[in-house]
């Protein structure tokens, strides 16, 4: 029965169910932040799905490239955004890493962000140009062993994954080659291209499509077998047993976002990605195993990726940049 008591409280209380429902739905504008610059893997993934997800969410899609630090000042930005579902951030894999090889980061890559998506995974590839004399693991520690600190190679940044990989893949091999890091992948791969820098770790994403243009080669790849699109590349775990590093992209919000937001632009991102033009280019062109796991899976795995790389830049003093 209703009492002219029950209905002022109710009519009291619509102001905040109403602030309620508005606090889960999306803006109409919502910006996605890539920490490097453009033309890397993790910016051309995004610009890939653009267009689908505005569709999907009805809202406007920026993509703003806010490079820097190894991708860790566009990510501060997004950690220290309002956490109304306005503002994303798309990660590489040095996400995990870049705690333990910055001197100062402006967030707390474990308090300040939430996980929303882990997208998926990728073998590293090395490369180099087609006028360098290297075809392969073997020639590259032959060269490396008769000419000590000759030997040069480019990375997205001091202290990334594939930094990181190639010093332990250096201590297996006894040898020592010379870093170069980048800001991104896609200056990464001008140089390589221009044989400005002798090889490029990259994440076979950034790599095959410029290895089946013709325009790099690939000498070996950080992952377990040899890879369908690409059976003639041998891994250097056929050198190295159990050596194996992969590359990975995750989604990410400032702390504090609605669960709700979270599930709700996590699964419309993932639905982008499993259409069948952008799922294919992902897995058979680029390698990517694409897992389109949620906040609990993204979180696990960030916390294992952390253990195993804040382990290896401990023990060879590895310091970003």
């Amino acid at each position: 029965m209703f009492t002219r008591r029950s209905l002022l409280l109710g009519a009291a209380a619509a102001p905040f169910v109403a602030a309620s429902a508005r606090s889960q739905t999306l803006p109409s504008q919502i910006r996605i932040i890539v920490p490097y610059p453009p033309a890397g893997s993790t910016d051309a993934m995004m610009r890939m799905i653009q267009p689908a997800l505005q569709q999907r969410l009805g809202a406007t899609i920026i993509i703003e490239n806010r490079a820097g630090a190894s991708g860790s000042i566009g990510t501060g930005v997004a950690a220290k955004s309002p956490p109304d579902g306005a503002t994303w951030v798309t990660v590489f894999d040095n996400h995990a890493a870049n705690p333990f090889v910055l001197p100062s980061m402006p967030f707390d890559t474990e308090k300040d962000l939430v996980p929303v998506l882990l997208i998926g995974t990728a073998p590293y590839m090395v490369t180099t140009a087609p006028n360098k004399p290297y075809k392969s693991l073997a020639d590259v520690i032959a060269a490396a062993k008769a000419k000590p600190d000759s030997v040069s190679y480019g990375s997205v940044g001091a202290g990334s994954i594939g930094h990181l990989a190639m010093v332990l893949l250096s201590n297996r091999a006894g040898i020592k080659l010379v870093h170069v890091p980048y800001r991104g992948g896609g200056p990464a791969m001008n140089d390589v291209i221009a044989g400005h820098v002798e090889m490029l770790i990259g994440s076979t994403a950034l790599q095959i499509p410029q290895v089946e243009g013709g325009k790099i080669r690939a000498l070996f790849h950080t992952g377990n077998g040899r890879l369908k699109s690409q059976p003639n590349v041998p891994a250097a775990s056929e050198t190295f047993p159990g050596f194996e590093a992969y590359a990975w992209w995750g989604v990410f919000a400032p702390a504090g976002t609605p669960k709700a937001m979270i599930e709700k632009f996590g699964g419309e991102m993932a639905a982008c990605l499993r259409e069948e033009r952008v799922a294919k280019q992902l897995i058979e062109t680029q390698q990517v195993d694409l897992k389109l796991g949620g906040p609990d899976v993204l979180g696990k795995f960030l916390a294992e990726q952390m253990q195993v790389w804040g382990k290896v830049a401990r023990e060879n003093n590895i310091k970003g940049s």
